[in-house]
């Protein structure tokens, strides 16, 4: 089964220096039909203002990933982290136990544009951890690319849980293949560009759950990037 998310339909969080789109439920904007999918719990699509961003604030037991597609990030958090990341570049953040970050955009000028998920993890009170990691286009074009898993395999990143990302950046005319092991689920969330997702056609913003599917055939006519979650 497939089920499509529209862009247009996500929750929307508009603030002076802040456009975000929530594909699920997230601080103001709740849905109950819209809670998060399996142990995907947060995407936000969030437009931030130059100069502009997230003041210090806490987390607990949520393995939290941030994909840059525009711009550049400034993290600073409780653990002595200090770092920039840059589009092309994602960043893992197990806040564990307990953890408090700040997220500025790194240009005064230019606006910054990222998806920040949350997943569940699998246990809660883990120490918290940081890593960050290079994916280049070179990686992701025309392929699947493991960017974060439980086991850390093919140089990802280390996830609290049964979930594996992949990011591929398809050119026109680029077909992809994902198999899923029995019991497995999936979402696909677009970045940029369109695809085709067995017949499903998707947009910019779209997201698509995928529920006892083996198989996914990925098409894009115009080029595409996109996040693909393999979940338990």
């Amino acid at each position: 089964m497939l089920t499509h998310r529209p862009a247009a339909e996500r929750g929307r969080t508009r603030l002076a220096w802040l456009d975000s789109r929530h594909s699920f439920s997230f601080d103001q904007y709740y849905d109950p039909r819209h809670m998060g999918f399996r142990s995907l719990r947060v995407i936000n699509d969030d437009l931030v203002a130059p100069g502009a961003g997230f003041p210090a604030h806490p987390h607990r037991d949520m393995e939290i990933l941030t994909w840059v597609i525009e711009g550049a990030v400034d993290h600073a958090d409780s653990m002595g982290t200090g770092s920039t990341v840059r589009a092309g570049e994602m960043q893992r953040m197990s806040a564990g136990s307990g953890i408090t970050h700040s997220e500025f955009n790194h240009s005064p000028t230019e606006p910054l544009r990222l998806l920040q998920i949350w997943i569940r993890p699998e246990r809660k009170g883990i120490p918290p951890g940081y890593e960050q990691k290079a994916f280049s286009l070179e990686q992701r074009r025309n392929r699947l690319l493991l960017a974060a898993s439980r086991d850390g395999r093919n140089g990802s990143l280390t996830l609290c849980q049964d979930a594996e990302v992949y990011i591929a950046n398809p050119d026109a005319g680029a077909v992809l293949s994902h198999r899923f092991a029995q019991g497995r689920h999936g979402w696909i969330q677009v970045a940029r560009g369109s695809l085709s997702v067995n017949g499903v056609e998707l947009q910019e913003g779209d997201g698509l759950a995928v529920t006892g599917e083996e198989s996914l055939e990925i098409r894009s006519s115009q080029g595409a990037e996109f996040l693909l979650f393999d979940l338990a």
